[in-house]
């Protein structure tokens, strides 16, 4: 089979919101309270792990085999995608849970996240539909005035129109400043007539729904030069009348990317106002009345930011399918006998060490990579609705440090481990009938999605290690440093603990390399080592998480015993720390060394020595 959706279970995201993160705080908030509690978990999760195996699974595969297509004009999608929509939609997985009114009854936001891992995993090509929409509804949501909520909204969060955001132009992909679509003022103030082109627009068409409602942003005629000129728009292919009719919008539909993977997913190029009849309903303040300041890519972050932390998210899913995947294929496929015990015979690939520490090392980074990602899922609840505000103000630093690196790391990481995944196949893995190579194909685009790892990384070390003075990011490392020192004498991970200490150590030699370049004027060396940094900050801070998760582990393995059923769970756990410390972390020391070095051939070398 070309899909196979092989989560066989939830526990260690039940662990994660049972047992480690203290989750009775979320489930007592007076949104929730009367709604859920931290033994609900599973009840949730449960049926939601049945309906991707029975269900999503099978439009994963329908997705790889009938690629959307344009044909006179008209999108095709896979066939199975609308029916697929309708269903979460109606059954509360689709955009009706970013309601924020007192009253709507959603999931917390990080328990609806895990729904949203398993839902990935079994599709990813189809989850921006729903991701898209929410988060343009939730923009809309948030800065729209009461006409354009009541217009938009009922349909986008009862899953009757998707939504897409529409940043990139040929001209202007991570630049966003040079994008060249115009704006021009009508008789309404609130509405523009707009014209311009977009491409790489995800979602950007469908035969599903009977409208899309495009957040896009452009630039009034006569507002400021770069981003701080940019206005945002809400664009619906159809026009919306007072009376609920629709009507052309002008807005065209002229590509479709041929992409690598993600084939079920519709990237489209987008023209409006090639007949000067598109229309918009501005967002926000008119710039031509502010100064020419537009509040567009304000508004729009508000999407990109939390578009970036799906974005890890969805890489998350995909990795930990693909080790779950060659987990289950190392355990039937018998090849080989055992250097340590030839004569007893071929053996399943599994028990072969290097199959071993494969398998291990994907375990890990699955469990490093999950632990951080739903801390910041935590931190989002915590802000969102906690009374105590240094507690919001708290979780929204950590979700500003956090959110490059959840966005980044997973997606960096996931190519090269999903390769080793394949490596576990042999040659099989390499084949299309079997399903590591296709999620390959599909997990590439993470690392280039709402802005490139690179962007990522300046974003960490040139803003978010920057705030309030530095004082954000002092707050993060001291929060490691404390759990250090509060557990380095631990007996059990001496070595585990020792290596924590190393790394954040190493880190302040990464800092005060890159403040001695800085005060040198040697700015080149920053962005050539930004994504490393990005990298080793990733890896000590999972680790420091993980070990949090191992001594709790530990705990619980002594107090069930080996007879409990739960034990190989808990030991599992204890494993993926400590491989992780001991393998993964100590690349923080090797970078802290690199960067110390300063060797900077990448700037030196004549641009014409790199055509031998």
């Amino acid at each position: 089979m070309s899909s196979n959706f092989a989560y066989q279970n939830t526990r260690d995201l039940e662990f994660i919101l049972q047992e480690w993160l203290p989750t009775e705080q979320i489930f007592n908030y007076p949104q929730f309270v009367d709604y859920y509690a931290k033994e609900d978990v599973k009840s949730v999760l449960a049926p939601i792990l049945k309906m991707c195996k029975e269900v999503v699974e099978a439009t994963n595969e329908d997705g790889d085999s009938h690629p959307v297509k344009l044909e006179n004009g008209k999108v095709a999608l896979p066939p199975t995608f609308g029916p697929l929509f309708k269903q979460l939609q109606s059954e509360g997985w689709g955009t009706s849970n970013i309601d924020e009114s007192e009253e709507a009854m959603v999931l917390p936001h990080i328990l609806y996240a895990m729904v949203w891992e398993l839902l990935q995993a079994a599709n990813p090509t189809f989850a921006p539909y729903i991701i898209l929409t929410s988060g343009a509804a939730g923009l809309i949501q948030s800065f729209g005035s009461d006409e354009v909520k009541s217009m938009f909204l009922p349909q986008m969060m009862d899953g009757t129109w998707t939504g897409t955001m529409c940043l990139t132009e040929a001209s202007a992909g991570s630049d966003v400043g040079d994008i060249l679509s115009k704006a021009y003022p009508t008789e309404d103030p609130r509405i523009f007539k707009i014209k311009g082109s977009k491409i790489f627009i995800t979602g950007g068409d469908n035969d599903f729904t009977s409208n899309i409602i495009h957040l896009y942003l452009a630039r009034v005629e006569g507002s400021a030069p770069g981003t701080k000129g940019i206005s945002l728009f809400v664009v619906p292919k159809y026009w919306v009348n007072e009376d609920g009719s629709l009507e052309d919008n002008d807005v065209t539909t002229t590509g479709v990317e041929h992409k690598l993977g993600q084939h079920g997913s519709c990237t489209a190029a987008l023209a409006m106002g090639e007949n000067n009849n598109c229309r918009g309903w501005l967002l926000g303040k008119n710039p031509l009345d502010n100064d020419g300041i537009g509040e567009g890519m304000a508004q729009m972050f508000q999407m990109m930011n939390m578009a970036r932390m799906e974005t890890g998210h969805c890489a998350l899913s995909c990795l930990a399918n693909a080790y779950y995947n060659a987990r289950d294929y190392a355990r039937d496929r018998v090849q080989g006998r055992l250097m340590t015990n030839p004569k007893a015979g071929r053996t399943a690939i599994i028990n072969h060490e290097d199959i071993r520490r494969t398998l291990l090392m994907g375990k890990a980074h699955v469990e490093a990579m999950r632990a951080m990602l739903y801390k910041t899922y935590f931190a989002f609840d915590v802000r969102n609705h906690d009374q105590d505000a240094e507690k919001r103000a708290r979780a929204n630093d950590l979700i500003e440090v956090t959110t490059p690196l959840c966005k980044a790391y997973p997606s960096d990481e996931a190519w090269w481990l999903i390769g080793e995944a394949i490596q576990v196949y042999g040659g099989y893995g390499y084949c299309e009938e079997y399903p590591v190579a296709q999620i390959a194909r599909d997990v590439k685009i993470y690392s280039i999605w709402e802005g490139t790892n690179f962007i990522q990384s300046l974003d960490l070390v040139g803003r978010k290690m920057t705030m309030k003075k530095g004082a954000v990011f002092a707050h993060f490392m001291q929060d490691m440093q404390a759990f250090y020192e509060n557990n380095k004498d631990d007996q059990e991970f001496s070595r585990e603990f020792a290596n924590l200490g190393k790394g954040l150590a190493a880190f302040g030699k990464i800092q005060k390399a890159m403040m001695g370049y800085t005060s040198d004027k040697a700015f080149g060396m920053i962005p050539l080592y930004s994504r490393r940094i990005l990298t080793a900050l990733s890896q000590l801070y999972s680790g420091s998480l993980l070990l949090e998760q191992a001594l709790l582990a530990a705990r619980r393995a002594k107090e069930v015993g080996p007879e409990h059923f739960d034990y190989s769970f808990y030991t599992g756990k204890v494993a993926a720390a400590r491989f992780y410390m001991r393998n993964i972390v100590p690349n923080v020391f090797t970078t802290a060394d690199i960067i110390a070095d300063g060797d900077a051939s990448a700037l030196n070398i004549p641009l014409e020595a790199l055509d031998y």
